[in-house]
């Protein structure tokens, strides 16, 4: 595949006034908790309609396709969160919609996919991570839109910095769970013109860290990946059309554990209110991790909030969910 282009603020911006019917615009509010002389601020996407970020870059993207390309339907490969925005913007435009997941995504995700009117096509992981690899799957006809690396998906994800620059103009660096980095990067497509100097940190859990390691050896490359209820991030390879973009617009990658996301999720649990699946909670981790240690303003983006049920009391009574 082609390197994904650089993605101008223009476009972003474009894409707020497209994605607003989809999107609502989401509370940035300050987290008071163990974290210092610091401050953490949450950007809470947990709390669109669908419980994630990703209704911004799947509305977009529908918005942007030729009608002659939505008329045999659409298609995503997702584990939860992207089919859901996929099937609710499908839903909005009378489009029927198909969604490839791994045989791991949590019943929740795959009864929140089915609810908005989603056909789901379970495949094992390594099938599943195939098609997003490889844009698209043999089987399946439509117009597929990629979970992470359509510039459309970017651009709209990208309008969460806007969001969060017009709510606090001045923090000193953002934290951003790292799945496939369609949203890190397009929020730092927007800080790079307008908040030129403040770093976006990619925030990855140990099971599984490629950006890291791709980081470490100059390339994109692929790691052995353990499967865990952390299911918004964690792929066992950083994608290679994404690999330049990445590499030039974020500052690194914070690694987490599991014991840490599970902090993070009982911390916004118990303090901030706010239920967050473990993408979310990794990202908040990290940030308070930052700010207790460098006195420093960060924002944490609270991607989603779909986490299985069972798995939120586990975390709760202080333990660590099993692996699906």
């Amino acid at each position: 595949m082609d390197p994904i282009p650089p993605i101008p603020l223009s476009a972003i911006e474009e894409a707020r006034g497209r994605i607003a019917h989809a999107a609502i615009r989401t509370p940035l509010v300050p987290f008071d908790g163990d974290n210092g002389p610091g401050e953490v601020w949450l950007k809470l996407e947990c709390l669109q309609s669908i419980g994630s970020f990703k209704i911004r870059g799947a509305a977009n993207a529908l918005a942007l396709a030729p009608p002659e390309a939505l008329e045999g339907g659409v298609y995503t490969a997702s584990a939860g969160n992207m089919a859901q925005g996929v099937a609710f913007a499908a839903r909005q435009m009378g489009v029927a919609c198909r969604v490839i997941v791994p045989d791991t995504a949590p019943r929740t995700k795959i009864e929140a996919i089915e609810g908005l009117g989603g056909t789901v096509v379970p495949l094992p992981f390594d099938a599943w991570w195939r098609t997003i690899m490889e844009h698209g799957h043999p089987s399946e006809s439509g117009f597929f839109v990629h979970p992470v690396s359509d510039p459309a998906v970017i651009a709209g994800n990208g309008t969460v910095a806007l969001e969060i620059l017009e709510d606090l103009p001045d923090f000193d660096a953002v934290f951003v769970p790292y799945g496939g980095g369609g949203l890190s990067c397009g929020i730092a497509s927007a800080l790079a013109e307008k908040a030129p100097g403040v770093p976006v940190h990619a925030v990855e859990v140990e099971t599984s860290a490629p950006f890291i390691a791709s980081l470490e050896a100059g390339r994109a490359v692929s790691v052995d990946r353990t499967p865990s209820f952390v299911d918004g991030i964690g792929g066992s390879s950083v994608l290679e059309e994404m690999w330049p973009l990445a590499e030039s617009l974020l500052a690194g990658s914070k690694v987490v554990s599991l014991e840490a996301v599970c902090d993070g999720i009982r911390t916004l649990a118990t303090r901030a209110h706010v239920v967050a699946e473990g993408a979310g909670g990794a990202a908040v981790a990290a940030a308070l991790e930052w700010a207790t240690e460098s006195g420093g303003t960060a924002v944490a983006v609270v991607s989603g909030g779909n986490i299985d049920t069972d798995v939120l009391a586990t975390i709760l009574e202080g333990g660590v969910p099993h692996s699906p």
